[in-house]
């Protein structure tokens, strides 16, 4: 589990897409990259809401300076306190030797906190008074350090939502959220799907001079129609198994079977009883049997393709994408 990270100035050359909402946020990134200002990074899971941070690093005078990642949800909540604010020797059992947290580590540069609405609400409390006050206490420690870092935060969770349910601070919410960057969905620029494998396969590594595969137009239109749920990281993924199974070809629409991963065999419809006679009648199972059924038949017809299923179905496309996901159909 990777909890610092330094920049990856080999990934960071360009944020890919060509379409209106991709210049929009690289835009928005050039103006306030410089500043100090904190960034709250918001946008569906494999969005790329980390390169978004690290890129506000790299384009601000801060980028000599440490890039410092931490998922919030990758760390136990009772080690949190430490990973982010260090501890002493002996403050707690295993604590052999005094070490610093990520605060510290960032110091003149950039904290990158991933998933922070995944936060406990009493390390929530803590990290508020941090940004306050710019000074931190190591777990175990009474002196106070003063660290100079660039907040940027991100979450795949509504924290306007969590706010209502009483499990993220509002305060919190509004030190983090200075300034907001959106990203959206792979489905909201599909356009840049073409532009986005041909940066992934550049990058793929080859055995013996091995040329990058390439991608039919006909393939590149099933692939525009799929539902991309993972967004952006599935994509790279799909890119590595493709060039993991034909390395070096170009494939079309036929060879798409074995590396999308969709559900699409079709599976027996559930039929209602003719009677219902005295039981305990599952009518929610039943109805979801009978949905999960048609989409996955109507899927199994249409080869896979989302847009010409949600016609089949007499659906727009965003709703079917949204029951997919409900339904867990096409989810690797």
């Amino acid at each position: 589990m990777t909890l610092i990270r330094d920049l990856d100035s080999s990934t960071l050359a360009h944020l890919v897409g060509n379409t209106a909402i991709m210049a929009a946020i690289r835009s928005e990134i050039e103006k306030i990259a410089d500043t100090n200002a904190s960034v709250l990074i918001t946008g569906p899971s494999g969005s790329g809401k980390d390169v978004v941070a690290q890129l506000l690093h790299q384009r601000s005078r801060r980028a000599a300076k440490p890039f410092i990642a931490l998922n919030c949800a990758a760390v136990a909540p009772d080690l949190l306190e430490s990973e982010m604010f260090g501890h002493e020797a002996g403050a707690f059992t295993g604590a052999i030797r005094a070490r610093p947290g990520r605060f510290e580590a960032a110091h003149g540069g950039t904290l990158f906190l991933d998933e922070v609405g995944d936060m406990a609400t009493a390390m929530q409390a803590k990290l508020l008074r941090v940004l306050e006050t710019r000074v931190v206490e190591r777990v175990g420690g009474m002196l106070p350090i003063a660290v100079d870092v660039r907040i940027c935060a991100a979450t795949s969770v509504d924290l306007f939502a969590a706010i209502d349910r009483g499990v993220f601070r509002s305060d919190l919410l509004y030190r983090l959220d200075v300034i907001r960057i959106e990203m959206p969905s792979l489905a909201d620029r599909i356009d840049d799907l073409p532009i986005l494998i041909q940066h992934f396969t550049s990058r793929q590594p080859r055995d013996r001079g091995t040329p990058p595969i390439r991608f039919t137009d006909a393939a590149l239109a099933v692939l525009m129609a799929q539902p991309w749920l993972g967004n952006v990281r599935e994509l790279k993924n799909f890119v590595e198994r493709a060039q993991a199974h034909f390395p070096g070809a170009v494939i079309d629409q036929g060879d798409l079977s074995k590396l999308l991963r969709i559900a699409i065999a079709p599976r027996p419809i559930a039929k209602p009883p003719v009677t219902l006679g005295e039981g305990f009648i599952d009518l929610k199972r039943i109805l979801t049997d009978l949905e999960t059924a048609y989409i996955t038949e109507a899927l199994a017809a249409t080869g896979g393709a989302v847009a010409a299923t949600a016609k089949r179905l007499g659906l727009q496309r965003t709703t079917l994408i949204e029951k997919m996901r409900r339904l867990h159909i096409g989810v690797a």
